[in-house]
């Protein structure tokens, strides 16, 4: 290939571009935003908020920046390993998996450290440009239109087109893309859509030097439909990150979402788990309280489509954004670049139709749709559609999570599940669930955090 294009230049953008750089003579990101180091963000508004680099995202971001690690602990990150990783379900403190690793950074560290990296390439180009239409040659996607903007004010300067080998699609939830398929006489892919309407703040303290830096994650059974006010604790997370603070996320659904008043924040920290609730009194909190409002998990079928334009693929929240609490976004867009690196690889020209690409992406949007989808179940507002053998994956799911709170074992096979290490059928496994049917009988002898009051 002579050129890629990849339309979007946020944390799924770049790693599409690192993978798609070994195999094209340039690549062309197109940003509306220009290269201004952390001042990125209009196209990702939650990107303020705290997130979460799962044990399989971290893998994939060292095989394509080798060394980042150590720049992001450079930079001041903060590494949690072992029993520095605490989970919590309903208040208890599940069994520590000793090789679990989780990175606690801000999204705009981590995604600055990548940007750079990427836009060091020698065959990359930053361009800033907003897409507009895409153009086609035959039945491939041949380049791209878009406009370019004064960097100083919002007039618009020109009208432009550029060719392209290959075509990525990283706009994000708000892709073009279907109704630019659709305007040119090609279908568009069909969506599913999940209602969840959740809501979910952040806010940072000063984290004296003397505390240490756990990463902590507590999830909490949905109280009465009327409410959706957890019974025992507040749904959060918390995590050490650079600049000697901590970062808390606090979460809640339709009528029970976390506003932006500081007070009301605090006093909903002081009834989650124990070190959320000891970061809420010895600490000061740092800025304002950041909102997001995520109203529905989507994911667009491109495999349904019985026809689709070569040299185009779609990576990111273009293909599938899933809910944000069970921190799964990052990693699901690393898995998706290897994904398109190994179809590239395989040696299929970028000139035909990529359904290996989406066939490999799919396997591992399906998983993350499946973990996300079981559990928004759960909530009394959400309605399906269910996942396939959604009755199967509740049933092994409610098991699994129960024994994971007693059981180490057990615990380390569900974790593996949620850093996407393993796929949730592996929950299903009769050895598996035989052990947490056994633990389960036991009367369990645990570490909890008192009811609320």
């Amino acid at each position: 290939m002579r050129r890629a294009i990849v339309m979007g230049g946020s944390f799924a953008g770049l790693l599409a571009a690192r993978v798609v750089s070994e195999f094209v003579d340039e690549v062309v990101i197109l940003e509306p935003d220009e290269l201004l180091g952390a001042g990125l963000g209009r196209g990702a508004p939650h990107r303020q908020q705290l997130h979460a680099l799962l044990s399989m995202g971290h893998a994939q971001l060292e095989r394509w920046f080798p060394g980042i690690t150590r720049n992001l602990l450079t930079a001041g990150a903060q590494v949690g390993t072992g029993d520095a990783v605490q989970f919590y379900v309903d208040g208890t403190l599940k069994p520590p998996v000793p090789d679990s690793l989780m990175i606690g950074a801000t999204r705009p560290l981590i995604e600055n450290h990548v940007r750079q990296r990427v836009v060091g390439l020698p065959n990359v180009v930053w361009r800033v440009g907003l897409a507009t239409g895409i153009r086609f040659t035959g039945s491939r996607v041949s380049g791209v239109r878009f406009t370019t903007r004064d960097g100083h004010s919002s007039v618009r300067a020109a009208d432009c087109e550029l060719g392209a080998d290959l075509v990525v699609d990283a706009m994000g939830r708000a892709s073009r893309l279907s109704s630019w398929l659709d305007d040119t006489g090609w279908d568009a892919p069909p969506v599913d859509r999940m209602r969840i309407d959740l809501g979910y703040a952040t806010a940072t303290f000063h984290r004296p030097a003397s505390q240490p830096p756990p990463a902590v994650i507590a999830h909490s059974t949905p109280g009465p439909a009327s409410a959706y006010q957890p019974t025992i604790c507040e749904p959060g997370a918390l995590a050490a990150v650079e600049g000697n603070r901590w970062s808390v996320v606090l979460a809640g659904y339709a009528d029970y979402r976390p506003s932006a008043d500081p007070d009301e924040f605090l006093a909903r920290m002081r009834r989650c788990v124990a070190p959320i609730r000891s970061v809420a009194n010895e600490c000061v909190m740092d800025g304002d309280v950041h909102t997001f409002h995520f109203r529905e998990s989507q994911r667009r079928n491109f495999m349904d489509l019985a026809r689709f334009p070569g040299g185009l693929v779609a990576v990111g929240d273009s293909v599938a954004s899933v809910n944000p609490i069970y921190g799964q976004g990052l990693t699901l867009a690393a898995l998706q670049a290897s994904s398109l690196f190994a179809h590239l690889r395989s040696g299929v020209s970028p000139h035909q139709a990529a359904w290996g690409y989406f066939r490999r992406a799919g396997v591992v949007v399906d998983a993350a749709w499946q973990v996300s989808a079981t559990a928004d179940l759960a909530q009394p507002h959400v309605k399906g559609p269910s996942p396939r053998g959604y009755r199967l994956l509740r049933w092994a799911g409610d098991k699994i999570t129960a024994a994971s709170v007693i059981d180490p074992l057990v615990n380390k096979a569900f974790m593996d599940v949620v850093h996407m290490r393993e796929h949730p059928r592996a929950l299903t496994r009769p050895s598996l669930l035989l052990r947490a049917a056994r633990a389960t009988v036991r009367p369990p002898r645990v570490r909890a955090t008192p009811p609320l009051t």
